[in-house]
């Protein structure tokens, strides 16, 4: 699964890895980002990628009330199609969720030890993600969204049995446009990412709180 990861990177540098403008977005920079919170997504509106922030948990169109975004924060790569609040947004609501990092907590001595996995290169990426806009009985839109989660990687499967799905850069493009609705098409891009090309290290229990958003969240434990 994935509960927990982080976006510090500059919007100018995110402007330019992901294509799109900024102005006027309201972005917070995050060493801790939590579930319910707004976090920042690329759509494809109009032919361009667009930025979007969204509440992470994601609500579908149907719901009643606000209770089940709390719970619904990833969506399993292998029932997309089987589960009726993933599979329409799988054909016609996908996203990028942007990160620079994420959060796991290995199993060590009966105790989660928190690890922080990055791309090697130190830049953001993007999770594959679904969304959704859900109009309350007042009438207020709610855009929200959920990471698709797959299988581990040979460096993952140490510290959990899921991973979120990092999309290669080259088929992000692939993945956001809402022309291509063939759900094998689209799964095939839902992999484990290249295990060589991550960098994970424990980090401290501070990130354990939400509460807790520092630079000291993503420090190295020696």
């Amino acid at each position: 699964m994935c509960g927990r990861f982080s976006l510090v990177t500059d919007m100018s540098r995110l402007e330019a890895r992901f294509g799109f403008d900024a102005d006027g977005l309201l972005y917070r920079p995050s060493f801790n980002v939590a579930p319910t919170q707004e976090i920042l997504t690329v759509v494809n509106d109009a032919f361009q990628n667009q930025p979007r922030m969204m509440k992470w948990g994601l609500l579908p169109y149907w719901y009643k009330g606000f209770g089940i975004g709390s719970r619904m924060i990833n969506a399993r790569a292998e029932t997309l199609t089987d589960k009726p609040g993933f599979r329409q947004a799988f054909r016609d609501r996908r996203c990028l969720i942007i990160a620079d990092g994420f959060y796991e907590w290995k199993k060590s001595a009966g105790k989660g030890v928190p690890m922080r996995i990055a791309l090697g290169s130190g830049e953001p990426f993007g999770f594959a993600g679904l969304w959704e806009a859900w109009q309350s009985p007042a009438g207020e839109v709610v855009y929200s969204c959920a990471i698709i989660t797959t299988g581990p990687n040979s460096v993952m499967a140490s510290i959990h049995d899921r991973m979120p799905v990092i999309l290669p850069r080259e088929s992000e493009a692939y993945w956001l446009d809402h022309s291509h609705r063939d759900f094998s098409s689209l799964r095939m891009l839902l992999q484990p990412y290249v295990a060589g090309t991550v960098n994970v290290f424990e980090i401290s229990t501070l990130v354990n709180s939400p509460s807790n958003d520092t630079c000291d969240v993503i420090v190295r434990v020696k």
